[in-house]
């Protein structure tokens, strides 16, 4: 379980995990508004930062909310 938690996502692999546009995740990598970093001019994405980002999105949107 420990190697699906640090697994390297590409692009297209996140486009799919988060059921968004791939121009949608790059604008969003690109204006570090989603982690990420650079592997030889391509963007890649670890699977645990990306789920710690969604809790933390969630979690802000809630607070928002008053819930």
């Amino acid at each position: 379980m420990a190697d699906l938690e640090n697994e390297i996502l590409t692009l297209d692999e996140v486009a799919v995990y988060l059921k968004a546009g791939k121009r949608t995740v790059y604008r969003l990598a690109a204006c570090g508004e989603i982690p990420a970093f650079k592997l030889g001019g391509t963007w890649r994405f670890r699977r645990s930062d990306l789920e710690q980002w969604i809790a933390a999105s969630i979690s802000n949107i809630k607070k928002l909310d008053g819930c």
